[in-house]
């Protein structure tokens, strides 16, 4: 099968010989491209829609997989069950859907090992969200596609001892340059900002334009509102000038 840039680099962050629980199948295009490469042994489509699910299941018959995709009905991952998968994906929607479903389906996440998420928006949340629950990125890619830029993640489970160390860390964070990498590397990637990601600095250009042409357009409005929008979008400003410095070698 022939997918798309974005999500052919998702699906090559999935671990060979992983169970496989797609969350948001859609069409059920990752499922079936990582059991064809021979990524994955066996694969659980899921949508809490019946069309997508429908043509889910359309397109693994189709490519006579119906074996080793099983499709489910599910509000994220509600029907799955703990132990079922060794690598949960979640692709192609808002951040903070994203954390929800996570955070409604934490008994089921104890049995899995890893993480694949390509959140749309608020990735800053995501990130944090990880952190905060016993979750590393221990890889992440950013891909220019149809004119948008998509960032993506792995995460794994934290040792114990990795954990207390890092908890420390975020207890003696303060406004240090310490605190300010650490909103960097929330707001804009720990891996891609250490790795240098040759797609970083135009993603970082391209964002504080966007911030720019927004600030311009609310100019002369004057209601709490827009004046906290202003504070929010010129500290955003400050902190993109700053993760540009770090994004070029």
């Amino acid at each position: 099968m022939q997918i798309s840039e974005r999500l052919r680099a998702v699906a090559g962050m999935v671990s060979s010989g992983c169970r496989l629980a797609d969350v948001g199948t859609d069409h059920a295009y990752i499922p079936i491209y990582l059991i064809q490469n021979g990524t994955v042994p066996q694969a659980i489509a899921m949508d809490i829609n019946q069309g997508p699910l429908l043509r889910a299941t359309e397109n693994i018959r189709r490519y006579g997989l119906a074996g080793q995709i099983e499709t489910r009905l599910s509000d994220g991952l509600e029907k799955l069950q703990a132990g079922e998968a060794d690598t949960v994906l979640i692709a192609g929607m808002g951040g903070l859907l994203m954390v929800r479903i996570l955070e409604n389906g934490r008994e089921v996440l104890t049995g899995c090992r890893e993480l694949v998420l390509q959140p749309q928006s608020d990735i800053r949340s995501v990130r944090a969200y990880l952190e905060e629950n016993g979750w590393q990125i221990d890889r992440e890619d950013l891909v220019f596609e149809d004119g948008k830029y998509y960032p993506m993640m792995r995460a794994v489970r934290k040792k114990a001892p990795e954990r207390v160390r890092r908890d420390a860390e975020v207890d003696n964070r303060n406004d240090s340059n310490e605190g300010i990498r650490h909103e960097l590397e929330l707001r804009y990637g720990p891996l891609l900002l250490q790795k240098h990601h040759p797609l970083l600095p135009d993603y970082l250009s391209r964002e504080e334009r966007l911030c720019r042409q927004v600030l311009e357009a609310m100019q002369g409005k004057e209601t709490e509102a827009a004046n906290a929008r202003r504070e929010e979008l010129r500290k955003e400003l400050e902190f993109l000038h700053r993760a540009r410095k770090l994004a070029v070698r």
